[in-house]
């Protein structure tokens, strides 16, 4: 299993060096909101502030997301994921898509 410290944004993880790329891993996610949500959220909204329905809707959307991708990445045997983004898509009203994506790599401790 990749640890979550071997994922990363950026393009290299400090002291390891690529020795090889495993290609393009995803995770994918698509949810909709529900009917008491999105009443909740409607009240939420009449006094302001965070509206935390859809805030922890999101981020329960986008762990999914993330551990979709990890679970691809450990089927291809990658010890780290590179370029980790996140990208999302209304398919409709009410219904997104949340991508989760990066590049899976092998690699090697730097002595």
């Amino acid at each position: 299993m990749i640890q979550h410290e071997m994922t990363t944004s950026a393009f290299e993880i400090a002291g390891y060096r690529i020795t090889r790329n495993l290609g393009i891993v995803r995770g994918i996610v698509v949810r909709s909101r529900s009917v008491l949500g999105s009443i909740g959220a409607s009240l939420q909204t009449l006094v302001g502030g965070d509206i935390t329905l859809f805030s922890s809707l999101c981020e329960r959307t986008r762990g999914d997301a993330f551990a979709r991708l990890m679970a691809h990445a450990n089927d291809v045997g990658a010890d780290a994921i590179i370029g980790v983004r996140y990208d999302a898509t209304e398919l409709m009203q009410g219904v997104t898509e949340v991508l989760c994506y990066g590049t899976a790599v092998k690699v090697e401790q730097i002595p």
